[in-house]
């Protein structure tokens, strides 16, 4: 729990309304007034306003943490309304963040919002997270979830993770302080030093997420952000909470901090917060050798003049229901090594999927079993859509 807190004089009075509206929580026995007065002090940032920062900001909202702070930059998509509950279908298109505030404000008059219209990167990082107590990492990606923690681990910050896939989830309380009661937890890099090569682990639009998943990972997280801020129970630090939707288990495992982790060990080596892309972020040929990449642009003009082009669309079939680039053959990943004989030798082969990650990994299985000319369309069907055919319907 955070250490040297305010004296209960200390503490920001609630008004009678406030009195009513959190009356609830106040005769929890170990919450009380004390504890809800701790949360109207307590000022929280939350990375991302997606699946797990809309179900966290709700709550968070609702139980009267004084200052939230938001980071979002995306727009609403109709793809993302089966999970990220802030949003309707009269909102595709709308800012995130603008939504996402006249929504929780709605929710909760007595809270203050802080709206940071950004992404979050190595320039900004360690300024946002030292304004506020403790974060609650909401990332869809390994880059930021690398950045938060080291900009967390620098300013002394609490990291509340949260990530899903598929039908699992995962909850911890990262990069706890040290306390009188407790030594210093470990970081997101004591259980994860590297990020995965480009393209090992498909995000959610291409592996797919149970809609409820976020849900119940985003409200797991805020329970840890309100215990944390109001010093109230066991936190998850050093433990990682395992959540199994298919089997509704829930498991524990326990995580000691690496002394010799780069950030938050006793030599550390990361000593400023900087932008991890070498791996996680880098052009997904890195994915394998012997393929390259071909730029939306550079493909359009290829289909005007090569004779010997073959286009392989390795989205699965509900992808490609949505739109499609015309003239490509749909060989979905999962059947591509079994289906290497309907593809030419002699053709220039241009693979493509949504966003390049899955279509780089069959580009890497062609080079391999020795196809001369193979290609990888960077960025995807999302990317040609920009560059080629604006009114292609998006997902």
């Amino acid at each position: 729990m955070p250490d040297n807190p305010p004296r209960p004089e200390e503490l920001p009075a609630l008004s009678p309304a406030e009195l009513v509206r959190y009356g609830r929580h106040l005769a929890l026995p170990r919450f009380g007034e004390v504890g809800q007065r701790r949360l109207k002090r307590a000022r929280a940032l939350i990375v991302g306003l997606g699946g797990l920062g809309c179900p966290a900001s709700l709550y968070l909202a609702a139980a009267g943490v004084g200052t939230l702070g938001l980071i979002e930059f995306d727009r609403v998509d109709e793809s993302n309304l089966h999970r990220q509950v802030l949003y309707t279908s009269a909102d595709a298109g709308r800012p995130k963040l603008e939504v996402a505030l006249e929504r929780l404000r709605a929710v909760n008059p007595h809270v203050r919002f802080e709206p940071h219209a950004a992404r979050l990167n190595a320039d900004n990082a360690l300024d946002l997270v030292s304004r506020y107590d403790l974060v609650l990492d909401g990332a869809d990606n390994f880059a930021t979830r690398y950045l938060v923690n080291d900009a967390c681990v620098l300013a002394g910050r609490p990291n509340v993770y949260g990530s899903i896939y598929r039908f699992e989830g995962k909850v911890a309380l990262l990069a706890a302080p040290a306390g009188r009661d407790h030594p210093r937890g470990p970081c997101y890099r004591c259980l994860y030093p590297e990020p995965p090569p480009a393209a090992a682990i498909p995000n959610c639009a291409e592996g797919g997420v149970l809609g409820v998943l976020p849900g119940l990972v985003g409200a797991l997280q805020a329970a840890e952000a309100i215990k944390w801020l109001a010093r109230c129970g066991e936190p998850l630090a050093g433990r990682v909470l395992l959540i199994d939707s298919l089997t509704m288990e829930f498991r524990t495992l326990r995580v000691a901090r690496d002394p010799a982790c780069p950030v938050c060990g006793d030599r550390p080596t990361i000593t400023r917060v900087r932008q991890q892309a070498a791996r996680c972020a880098a052009s997904p040929a890195a994915a394998g050798p012997g393929f390259s990449e071909i730029s939306p642009a550079e493909l359009h003009d290829r289909m005007q003049t090569a004779d010997a082009l073959f286009l392989i669309d390795v989205r699965e079939p509900f992808e490609w229901e949505i739109c499609r680039i015309d003239g490509a053959h749909p060989i979905p990943l999962g059947q591509f090594a079994h289906r290497l004989d309907e593809i030419p030798r002699e053709a220039e082969v241009v693979i493509y999927c949504k966003s390049g990650g899955r279509s780089a990994m069959a580009a890497a299985l062609l080079a391999r079993a020795g196809y001369p000319r193979v290609a990888n369309l960077t960025g995807g069907i999302l990317a040609w859509a920009d560059v080629v055919d604006p009114v292609m319907r998006r997902y």
